[in-house]
C-alpha cells in the first residue's frame, strides 16, 4: 500500500516538474548582456573562420619546422624503347661477325707469297711447301667457322637488351645552407600565426562591440515602449476628461479634436516602438546564434534605472598607450612591418651561395654495374651541392629594392594607424565625458518635467489651464523621459566603444 502512495507521490511531482518546464520554456529565455556576448562568440561564423585559420596558420609553422630536416624521396620507372643501347656500330658487330671470313680471305691471298719466301729462304722444302698448301685448303673452313663463331659472341657479350628499362631510387637531402632562408621562413611563419592570433581578438571585440549595440537597441526600445504605454494613458485619459467637459459645456468639440490628435499619434508611436522592439530582438537573436523567432528577454530591459559603470579617471595619455600595446590592429601592422623586414632578408639570400648535401641508392634493369644482365642491381651515392649567382642582370638587386620598398610602406602604415588611434581614444574619451553629462542633464530634465506636468494636470482639475497646457506638458514630459533613456543607453555604447577602442572590450 505504501509502495503504491509512493509511486503515485512521485508520478505527481514528476508531472509538475514536467508543467513548470513547460511554464518556463513559455515564458522565454532570460539573457544577460554576457551571456548574449558569449553565444555570439561562439556561433558567429566569421568567428569560427578566423578560428580555422589561426588552425592553418599553425600547422603552416610547423611546415616550416621541417624545412631544416631532411627529406628523403622515392622514385621508380619503368620505360620501352623500341631500339635497344648498342655499344657497338654497325660496322663493329659486321666486323666481329665475320672475323673468319675476313681471315681467310687476307691469309687466302698472302699465304702464296709466305710459302714462296720461306722456300726461297730454305726454310721449308717445296714438299713441305704443298702439304702446308694442302693442310689450310682442308682446314680453311673449320678455322673461318671458328673465328666466326668467336667474333659473334663477342658481338652477342656487348648486347644490352635495354627495351625494358626498370629503375628505382631513394634519395636524401639535407639542407646545409641557404642563404638564410629557412630562417626568415620560419620567422615569418612565427609572426602570421600571431597575426591569426590578432584577427581571432580583433574578430571577437568587433562582435562584441555588435551585440553591445543590438542589446542595449533592445533595451532602449523596451523602455521607451514601456514609456509610449504610459503616454498614451496619459493622453488618453485627458481625451476622456475633455469628452467630459464637452458634454458638460465647459469645452468646446475642436479641445476634444486635438486630444484625439494626440492620442492617435501614441497609438501609431506604440506601434512603431513595438515592431522595431521585435526587429531589434530578431537582430540580436541572430547575432547571437539563434532562432531569429526565439522568445528571449533581457535582464536590463526591465530595470527602471540602468546601472551605470563608475566613470574611468584614466587620462588620455595613459589611454593612448594602452590602446597601442592593446589593439590587435597595431599588433597586425607591427607583424606585418616585421615580415617585409624577413622579405628584404629572403631577397638579399638570392646574393649567397646555397650548399646542399645528398645522398641516395639507385637500382636498375638491365644491371649497369655487371654488364647489362638481365636482374637488378644498384648502389649507394654521397655528394655536395654547390651552386653559387654570379650574374642575372640585377634581378636580385630589383627584388632588394622592392623589398625594401614593401618594408617603408608597412611602417607608414603602422605610423598612421597609430595616429588614428590616438585620434579615436581623444574622441571616444570626450564623447564619454559628453555622455556623462548628458545623463546627468537628462536626470535633471525629469524632474522638471514631473513636476511641471503634475501641476498642469492639477491645474487643469481645478479649471485654471487648457488642455493644450496639459498637452503641452505631456510632450516636454514624453521628451524629457525619451532623452533619459537615450542619454542612458548612449552612455553604454560609448563606454563600450571606448573599450574597444583601447583594445580591452571583452
Amino acid at each position: 500500500m505504501r509502495t503504491m502512495m509512493e509511486k503515485r507521490y512521485y508520478y505527481k511531482v514528476a508531472f509538475l516538474l514536467v508543467i513548470l518546464m513547460q511554464t518556463v520554456m513559455a515564458q522565454g529565455q532570460t539573457l544577460t548582456l554576457d551571456e548574449c556576448r558569449q553565444l555570439a562568440l561562439k556561433n558567429n561564423k566569421t568567428l569560427q573562420t578566423a578560428r580555422m585559420q589561426q588552425d592553418i596558420a599553425e600547422d603552416a609553422r610547423k611546415i616550416a619546422r621541417t624545412q631544416y630536416l631532411p627529406k628523403v624521396d622515392a622514385s621508380g620507372m619503368y620505360m620501352h624503347t623500341f631500339k635497344e643501347i648498342s655499344l657497338l656500330s654497325d660496322d663493329q658487330k659486321a666486323l666481329f661477325n665475320n672475323l673468319g671470313t675476313t681471315a681467310r680471305a687476307g691469309i687466302e691471298q698472302s699465304l702464296p707469297s709466305i710459302i714462296g719466301e720461306l722456300m726461297e729462304k730454305n726454310i721449308i722444302t717445296p714438299l713441305q711447301a704443298q702439304g702446308l698448301s694442302e693442310f689450310y685448303a682442308s682446314h680453311a673452313d673449320a678455322f673461318s667457322g671458328i673465328l666466326n663463331g668467336v667474333g659473334s659472341q663477342v658481338t652477342d657479350a656487348f648486347h644490352t637488351d635495354t627495351r625494358n628499362l626498370w629503375a628505382g631510387s631513394i634519395t636524401v637531402n639535407q639542407p646545409v645552407f641557404l642563404g638564410g632562408r629557412i630562417s626568415a621562413l620560419n620567422r615569418i611563419a612565427d609572426i602570421n600565426q600571431k597575426i591569426a592570433a590578432s584577427q581571432v581578438d580583433a574578430g571577437e571585440q568587433t562582435i562584441t562591440l555588435g551585440v553591445d549595440k543590438a542589446y542595449w537597441l533592445v533595451v532602449s526600445l523596451r523602455h521607451k515602449q514601456a514609456l509610449a504605454d504610459k503616454y498614451c494613458d496619459l493622453v488618453r485619459q485627458l481625451s476622456a476628461d475633455v469628452h467630459k467637459m464637452v458634454v458638460a459645456g465647459v469645452a468646446t468639440k475642436a479641445n476634444e479634436l486635438s486630444v484625439n490628435v494626440r492620442v492617435n499619434e501614441a497609438e501609431m508611436t506604440q506601434t512603431q516602438v513595438g515592431n522595431g522592439l521585435t526587429l531589434a530582438r530578431m537582430a540580436l537573436c541572430q547575432l547571437c546564434g539563434l532562432p531569429i523567432d526565439s522568445d528571449i528577454h533581457l535582464a536590463d530591459e526591465t530595470l527602471k534605472e540602468l546601472p551605470q559603470t563608475a566613470v574611468d579617471a584614466t587620462d588620455t595619455k595613459t589611454r593612448e598607450e594602452m590602446a597601442l600595446y592593446n589593439r590587435p590592429e597595431i599588433k597586425m601592422l607591427e607583424n606585418a612591418t616585421d615580415i617585409a623586414s624577413e622579405g628584404v632578408k629572403i631577397a638579399k639570400a638570392d646574393y649567397l651561395p646555397t650548399v646542399l648535401l645528398t645522398a641516395g641508392y639507385t637500382i636498375t634493369n638491365p644491371n649497369l654495374y655487371n654488364g647489362f644482365s638481365r636482374k637488378f642491381g644498384g648502389d649507394f651515392n654521397v655528394g655536395v651541392m654547390f651552386r653559387m649567382p654570379l650574374w642575372n642582370w640585377n634581378e636580385t638587386k630589383y627584388k632588394v629594392h622592392s623589398a625594401k620598398a614593401m618594408r617603408n610602406i608597412a611602417n607608414m602604415e603602422l605610423a598612421d594607424a597609430k595616429e588614428m588611434i590616438r585620434l579615436q581614444v581623444n574622441q571616444n574619451s570626450f564623447k564619454l565625458t559628453e555622455a556623462n553629462k548628458q545623463l546627468a542633464t537628462a536626470k535633471k530634465n525629469i524632474a522638471s518635467a514631473d513636476e511641471n506636468l503634475r501641476a498642469a494636470t492639477l491645474g487643469f482639475k481645478e479649471g485654471v489651464m487648457t488642455s493644450t497646457n496639459v498637452l503641452e506638458a505631456q510632450t516636454a514630459w514624453l521628451n524629457a523621459q525619451t532623452q533619459k533613456i537615450d542619454a542612458e543607453i548612449n552612455l553604454k555604447l560609448t563606454q563600450s566603444e571606448l573599450e574597444k577602442t583601447l583594445g580591452i572590450l571583452k
